[in-house]
C-alpha cells in the first residue's frame, strides 16, 4: 500500500515527525462557517466509531455500553457472597492499593455497602513498608480480628501465597482487579477481573477498565442480587449513580483507555463531579484551586496527583479517608494536607529525575531504558518513569534501591508495547521476585544482583515491539485551520467529541502559516509564543517542558523571520475579560 503524503507536505518537523493525518484531509483554512456541525463527526470516525454508531458515541451514557456484569467470570459468586454478608451483617474489610485507583475502588465499595446498611472497614498498605498488594500476613490478621470476608481492590491478581494464607485461615476473599493475570490463579473465593486469561470474549473486550470500573460492575451485580432476595422491598436502593464520580476519578487517574465503557463512565462521572454530592470530592477540587466544574485533564493532573500523594510520600490511608467521610471540616483537613504532600512529591521527583537522566546516556542503545539508583524515593519513580518516556519515545523502568539491595521498580510504556505481559514473563523466568501490571503500566521487585541481567532480559524480549512501534514517528492531525479559526467557538465544538485520554485522544490542530511575534521562557522550561498570521490574527502558544528540546530551541533561537505551523490542542485561556482561544504546543515545521 502506498504511503500517504505529508500532511501540508511536512515529512519531517522540528520534532523529527512526519504529519499525517487522523482520518480524512480536514484542511479547513481561514472560515468554519460551514464545518463546524461536520467537525465533531469526523473526530469521531477518526477515532474508530463506525458511522452508524455515531449518534450513540455523540453522548455516551451508560444504558449504551453498560455489560450484564454476570459475563465475568466469578462475578455472581462474589456478588452472592457480598450479598450473604450485608444481609448477616458480617465484618467485611476493604483491602486497596494506595495509588488513586485502589483509592478510588475502596472508596466506592464502602460507600455503596454503607448505603445498605453495613459499615465496611478498610486496609490500605504502606508503599514503603509493606509494599503493593495484600500481604499473607495482613490478610490472616484481619481475620483474625474479625473480618470474615476481604475484599482486595485493584491488587490481588497475582497474590498467590497471600490467599492462599488467607484461605488456610479460613477468611473468604474476594479479588476485584484488572491487572495482568497468569494461566494459574491464586486461590480466592471469588477472582472478577476481566483481564483473566479464561474469560470469553465479551468479557475480555472490557480489560481495558480500571480496577474501579470492575468495582462499579460489582456494586450493580451486589444491588441486583439483594434485589432478586427482597431486600429493597422495605427500603431504597442506593443511587449507583452517585457512585461515579470515583469511577471517573479512578479511571483518568490510573491511565485507562477513554473507550467504549470507559468514556461512558467518564462522561457521566464528570457530570456528578461537577454536582458536588461527595464531601470529600469537593472538598479535593476546593483544595486544587478549580472555580469551575472539572474536566477529564483536572483529574490526571489536579485531583488524582492530590490522592496520589498520600500513598506515595505521606500516609496510604488518606486518600480513602477523604473520599468516604461525611464532615466537610474533616475533608477539608485531608484535602489541605494532600495539596501540602502533593507540593512535597514533586521536590522529591525533581530530585529523583535529575538523577536518573545523568543515566540516560549510557542507554542510548536501549529499547527499553531501566534505570536504578540508591535512595530513591520508590514513591516517584512512576511518576519519573513517565516523563523520561515522554521524552525518549522509549519504554522506561525506574527502580528504587534499598539498604537490602533490594529494588522496587515502575515502568511506563509506549503505545504497541505490553509492557505488563514482559514483566509476568521475567518473573517466571526467576529475574524478578515479584512483578506485575498492564500494557501500558508495571511494578516489580527485583535483586539488585539480578538487575542488569533483567534489564537485558527485557530490552530483548521487546525490542522489535519497540522497533515496529517506533518505525514511524508521527504527530497525528485531525484539523488544520488559519490563525484566525483559532476560536473559543471552534474549541467548545472539539470538546463534543470527548471526554478525551487515553485511546480517546484529543483533537490536535494545526495552524497557520505564522510568524512568531515573540518567544520566551517561563517557569522552569516551558516554550511560550505570541504567533501572528497573515490573516491579521494571532494567538498564544505554550509547549509545556520544551526549553531544552531541538524543537524549543529552534523556536526560541532560529524562527525569527520564518513561516511556520503549529500543532497542539486548542485549550481556551479564560484568564481576562473576555476568554480567548490558545494552542498547547506538541510540535511545530517550517512552512517555507
Amino acid at each position: 500500500m502506498a504511503t500517504k503524503p505529508a500532511v501540508l507536505g511536512i515529512a519531517t518537523s522540528l520534532s523529527g515527525k512526519t504529519w499525517r493525518w487522523r482520518a480524512g484531509n480536514m484542511e479547513i483554512g481561514e472560515s468554519l462557517t460551514g464545518h463546524l456541525d461536520g467537525i465533531v463527526d469526523q473526530l469521531l470516525l477518526g477515532r474508530g466509531v463506525a458511522r452508524e454508531d455515531l449518534a450513540k458515541q455523540r453522548t455516551p451514557v451508560l444504558r449504551e455500553f453498560l455489560p450484564d456484569p454476570a459475563i465475568f467470570c466469578d462475578m455472581e459468586v462474589a456478588a452472592d457472597r457480598l450479598a450473604q454478608a450485608v444481609l448477616a451483617q458480617e465484618r467485611v474489610t476493604i483491602f486497596g492499593d494506595y495509588d488513586v485507583d485502589g483509592a478510588t475502588s475502596a472508596a466506592l465499595l464502602i460507600r455503596l455497602l454503607r448505603d445498605l446498611g453495613l459499615g465496611a472497614g478498610y486496609y490500605i498498605p504502606d508503599r514503603l513498608l509493606e509494599g503493593y498488594g495484600p500481604s499473607g500476613e495482613a490478610l490472616v490478621r484481619l481475620g483474625a480480628e474479625g473480618s470474615s470476608l476481604i475484599v482486595t481492590v485493584d491488587c490481588g491478581a497475582m497474590a498467590f501465597e497471600a490467599l492462599a494464607a488467607a484461605r488456610d485461615a479460613g477468611v473468604d476473599v474476594i479479588v476485584v482487579d484488572h491487572h495482568k493475570c497468569a494461566a494459574d490463579l491464586p486461590l480466592a473465593l471469588a477472582l472478577v477481573n476481566p483481564n483473566r486469561l479464561d474469560e470469553t470474549d465479551e468479557a475480555a473486550t472490557h480489560g481495558h477498565l480500571a480496577a474501579v470500573g470492575v468495582a462499579f460492575l460489582l456494586a450493580v451485580s451486589l444491588v441486583r442480587t439483594l434485589r432478586r432476595r427482597g431486600f429493597f422491598d422495605a427500603r431504597k436502593e442506593p443511587d449507583l449513580f452517585a457512585l461515579l464520580d470515583l469511577v471517573a476519578l479512578g479511571t483518568v487517574a490510573d491511565v485507562a483507555a477513554i473507550r467504549g465503557l470507559n468514556r461512558a463512565f467518564v462522561a457521566q462521572g464528570l457530570k456528578i463531579m461537577a454536582q458536588r454530592r461527595n464531601v470529600g470530592m469537593s472538598a479535593l477540587i476546593d483544595a486544587s484551586r478549580l472555580t469551575r466544574p472539572p474536566a477529564c485533564s483536572d483529574c490526571g493532573f489536579a485531583l488524582g496527583p492530590r490522592i496520589n500523594a498520600g500513598g506515595r510520600v505521606g500516609e496510604s490511608t488518606l486518600g480513602v479517608r477523604l473520599l468516604t467521610t461525611e464532615d466537610p471540616d474533616e475533608a477539608r483537613a485531608i484535602a489541605e494536607q494532600l495539596s501540602v504532600l502533593n507540593d512535597e512529591r514533586r521536590a522529591i521527583e525533581a530530585a529523583v529525575q535529575e538523577a536518573a537522566e545523568l543515566q540516560l546516556e549510557r542507554q542510548h542503545n536501549r529499547s527499553v531504558i531501566t534505570l536504578a539508583g540508591k535512595g530513591w524515593h520508590p514513591g516517584v519513580i512512576g511518576i519519573v518513569a513517565g516523563r523520561i518516556k515522554e521524552k525518549s519515545g522509549k519504554p522506561v523502568i525506574v527502580i528504587a534501591l534499598d539498604e537490602q539491595n533490594l529494588g522496587k521498580g515502575s515502568g511506563r510504556s509506549i503505545s504497541g508495547v505490553d509492557l505488563g505481559a514482559a514483566i509476568i514473563g521475567a518473573k517466571d523466568k526467576g529475574l524478578l521476585v515479584a512483578g506485575g501490571g498492564h500494557a501500558m503500566a508495571a511494578g516489580l521487585t527485583v535483586e539488585e544482583a539480578r538487575l542488569e541481567e533483567f534489564a537485558d532480559w527485557i530490552d530483548a524480549q521487546l525490542g522489535a515491539a519497540v522497533t515496529r512501534a517506533s518505525a514511524e514517528q508521527t504527530t497525528t492531525l485531525d484539523l488544520a485551520i488559519a490563525p484566525r479559526g483559532l476560536t473559543p467557538e471552534l474549541v467548545e465544538t472539539l470538546e463534543q467529541a470527548g471526554p478525551f485520554g487515553v485511546g480517546w485522544p484529543a483533537p490536535r490542530i494545526a495552524v497557520g502559516p505564522i510568524r512568531l511575534v515573540r518567544a520566551d521562557t517561563v517557569g522552569t522550561d516551558h516554550v511560550r509564543l505570541i504567533a501572528g498570521g497573515a490573516d491579521g490574527a494571532s494567538f498564544k502558544a505554550i509547549a509545556f517542558r520544551a526549553a531544552e528540546s531541538e524543537m524549543g530551541q529552534a523556536l526560541l533561537h532560529g524562527a525569527q523571520g520564518r513561516r511556520l505551523w503549529l500543532a497542539g490542542r486548542a485549550k481556551i485561556d479564560d484568564w481576562g475579560n473576555r476568554p480567548q482561544a490558545e494552542l498547547h504546543l506538541e510540535d511545530a515545521a517550517w512552512a517555507d
